[in-house]
């Protein structure tokens, strides 16, 4: 009997000394999404993962400034692009994670009777955005305006947000008409059942993927390396697919990693 006392003991001990922890910088607008993965990826490892959130441009200014992130996970290509150019992470490990969605939304059901034709026939009061300098759904949002060539008779009805959740809070508080915002943020709210949307076609803009990378300090990280081979995986594909993001060609990771 103590011998197999000895043995447990001896499990799970190894297991504590196997198992660990990596620190994640998630961009804001894949927060839920980012808990729901780490949620599952948990309940069926010994590892653990730490979160932090907040826009992808302060994530990236705190990693050149020393941040001890293992993982990045943005909102857009660039900056996991430029991260790897200053050579912070480890050749071949950045991915595309997920695609993101624009929609036309509003939270009353009789704003968008006319479709996508409300944006090109004025009919609208305000129209929240978010800086397309600053956010990648708001650089989407500017290109489907140019696409339908209203950009400058539209511009004087543009209420323009720091970022896609600040746009979206502007619709959904009733103070602007309308908006294009992320699919994800209106699923999240399952606004879909009390207001309008309509998703924008994806000729009118180009893709947003949102891309992540790992980090040096991680290279050996077995939590970080397991969590990368889990987003290969059916469960966490779904998790992405529900959360209203889609699942671009590009997820196909290194697979030495």
């Amino acid at each position: 009997m103590p011998k197999i006392i000895g043995l447990l003991i001896l499990n799970l001990y190894t297991t504590v000394i196997l198992a660990e922890t990596f620190n994640g910088a998630v961009a804001s607008n894949f927060a839920y999404s980012m808990k729901a993965l780490v949620h599952e990826f948990e309940k069926g490892s010994s590892h653990t993962v730490n979160l932090s959130f907040g826009s992808s441009g302060k994530i990236y200014a705190q990693i050149v400034n020393g941040a001890p992130f293992d993982m990045f996970f943005s909102a857009d290509q660039v900056k996991p692009l430029r991260l790897q150019k200053e050579g912070w992470v480890v050749q071949g490990s950045l991915f595309t994670y997920a695609q993101g969605q624009l929609v036309l939304w509003s939270p009353k059901a009789e704003a968008l009777a006319h479709g996508l034709q409300t944006l090109t026939l004025g009919k609208f009061n305000k129209l929240a955005l978010a800086n397309p300098k600053l956010a990648p759904y708001g650089a989407a949002a500017h290109q489907v305006l140019q696409s339908l060539g209203i950009t400058n008779i539209s511009q004087n009805k543009w209420i323009q947000g720091e970022n896609i959740s600040q746009t979206y809070q502007f619709v959904r508080s009733g103070n602007v008409d309308l908006g294009l915002v992320a699919w994800s943020q209106v699923k999240l709210h399952n606004q879909p059942n009390q207001g309008a949307y309509l998703i924008i076609p994806e000729n009118l803009y180009q893709p947003i993927y949102q891309d992540a990378v790992l980090l040096k300090r991680a290279s050996k990280n077995k939590a970080a390396l397991a969590f990368i081979q889990f987003l290969k995986q059916d469960k966490a594909h779904q998790i992405i697919l529900s959360s209203g993001y889609k699942l671009p060609t590009q997820l196909d990771m290194d697979t030495e990693l």
